[in-house]
């Protein structure tokens, strides 16, 4: 196939490592974007042939001219959109129309058994269409770490959320990126799903001695309780939306629900998958 691949949320952790990833394969990337000013940070960042094109999912009539002339798109849902039927599902169906032959989907791990998950609706909306279709479904990422929980590790120095003695077998996005480009140019991966996750499960207080360590100052893990940790939440301006995911997810890691250890990640790379201790050695200016 020729043309570019268009990459929507190129300017997150996910979408950064696959605009990389295509870049170093020689694929041009058309980046959707929402704003002018996303457009001069990600062509600051980027070396290579990236061209910025507007995009919104709840603007439909921005769908068709984004997707002209594409070879592929690169899709994954926005975190404060919760309707995929009328705004992911939509595009899917512009994608068809405008003769797109593969989309790779970031999903999460579980989703084909999530039926409230917005991703299961995607999933299933994309087996049904005509498109060429791959599904990657990553556990958890070590990039929470420098996301999500950077500000409690810079100003707190600790690591708080209700997931108990849980552990997580965390994955790099810079490895998912890897993936994502593969998955657009080899057709061995097309109509079929994969879950993604690291090598080795580690607990938050193993993390936390990781980053002790790499920081050269304490860490600690605190192990909250769910209306402690709403409230924590509510205190960083989460909307309710975002809380109340965020607290899901959390207190589903104290019942190993992304604790499990998949091959699959190493297999498609065809080497070991990055490290939670990697990544924090790689990003220790994050936290200082």
């Amino acid at each position: 196939m020729n043309g570019p691949v268009l990459v929507t949320g190129p300017t997150g952790n996910v979408g950064r490592a696959v605009v990389r990833a295509l870049l170093s394969e020689g694929v041009p990337v058309r980046a959707a974007v929402k704003s002018p000013e996303h457009t001069v940070a990600l062509l600051k960042e980027m070396d290579g042939d990236v061209t910025p094109v507007p995009l919104d999912f709840l603007r439909p009539e921005t769908f068709l001219p984004a997707l002209e002339g594409v070879r592929g798109v690169f899709l994954m849902r926005p975190p404060s959109l919760a309707n995929a039927e009328g705004t992911l599902n939509a595009f899917v169906d512009a994608a068809v129309a405008q003769g797109v032959k593969q989309v790779v989907f970031l999903s999460m791990a579980g989703a084909e058994r999530s039926t409230w998950a917005p991703h299961h609706a995607v999933e299933e909306h994309l087996k049904r269409s005509s498109l060429g279709w791959t599904l990657l479904r990553p556990a958890f990422f070590a990039q929470n770490l420098g996301d999500t929980y950077r500000e409690d590790i810079r100003q707190d120095g600790r690591l708080y959320m209700p997931a108990g003695l849980g552990k997580v077998a965390f994955v790099d996005v810079r490895d998912v990126g890897e993936v994502a480009a593969r998955a657009m140019l080899d057709t061995s991966l097309r109509d079929r799903a994969f879950t993604l996750t690291g090598l080795e499960a580690v607990t938050f207080e193993e993390v936390a001695s990781v980053l002790s360590e790499v920081l050269g100052r304490p860490i600690r893990y605190v192990p909250a309780s769910v209306p402690g940790y709403v409230r924590h939440l509510h205190q960083r301006r989460l909307s309710w939306g975002q809380l109340g995911m965020q607290t899901l997810v959390h207190v589903g890691l104290r019942f190993g629900h992304a604790e499990q250890v998949d091959p699959t990640l190493t297999n498609l790379l065809g080497r070991p998958t990055r490290t939670v201790r990697q990544y924090i050695e790689d990003h220790a200016p994050l936290w200082r």
